[in-house]
């Protein structure tokens, strides 16, 4: 039966992980080994990828001892490299790079710099097509696949995802509360909870006989000496006393 074709959103996400681990030990963007496993091999459904597992088209070259299998490129019945396994593939097109002379310049770019990447894969003669850079820099900027070189990449990748998809729930405003009621609040325990005498705070408006009137909400008063009686007060003070 015939294979199920791999979407390129199933192929993303299924190899960005290694995309993103080669960038850390080789320095070669993780963009840019997305973009070029999904122009080479179509998202792993070309024919040298179901059958070789081979996903950067590369070629089998003098060096090369291990599987081979002949394929039509730009001549007829060319060798190609077969693997085992697409990982031995992946792992194969970074040593691919590293290795070769040719390819050495590439690396004083920086691993987040695909532009420079792309271009410099067309001068060193990776493939033959003349718009072969062009087409790198449009998979990596129509899919985003630039996010996979920054920090934490794979997470901003798929946020990217989910948010494009519609998987993320959109964020709620907080309910506003209501206005509430001004508490009344007993300023002496408030006082008291401060540590503040509020003897120090009181507003003195006269001065009679010696004892100072201070008023408060309204209500004139007067701090009470020791002897003092209801009486004695009033009489001081021409109020009656009931």
């Amino acid at each position: 039966t015939a294979q199920q074709r791999i979407t390129l959103s199933e192929y993303i996400a299924k190899w960005a992980d290694v995309a993103i681990e080669h960038k850390e030990i080789y320095g070669i963007p993780a963009s840019i080994t997305m973009a070029q496993a999904i122009v080479e091999s179509g998202c792993g459904n070309s024919t040298l990828a179901r059958t070789a597992n081979n996903h950067f088209g590369i070629k089998c070259g003098s060096s090369w001892t291990g599987g081979k299998v002949y394929h039509d490129d730009d001549a007829k019945g060319e060798c190609f490299r077969a693997y085992d396994s697409a990982e031995e593939s992946f792992a194969d097109h970074a040593e691919f790079l590293n290795g070769r002379s040719r390819y050495q310049f590439l690396f004083d770019y920086a691993s987040d710099d695909y532009v420079s990447w792309a271009k410099g894969l067309k001068q060193a003669g990776y493939a033959t097509a003349p718009t072969y850079a062009e087409g790198l820099i449009k998979v990596i900027e129509d899919e985003k696949l630039y996010l996979l070189d920054r920090k934490n990449g794979r997470k901003l990748y798929d946020d990217y995802v989910a948010e494009k998809l519609g998987l993320t729930k959109p964020k709620q405003e907080e309910p506003k509360s209501e206005e509430q009621e001004p508490k009344i609040v007993d300023q002496s325990l408030a006082y008291a909870d401060r540590g503040i005498d509020p003897n120090n705070f009181r507003v003195t408006i006269n001065s009679h006989f010696g004892y100072n009137v201070y008023l408060t909400n309204g209500a004139n008063y007067i701090i009470a000496r020791s002897g003092d009686t209801y009486a004695s007060i009033g009489k001081l003070f021409e109020l009656p006393v009931g």
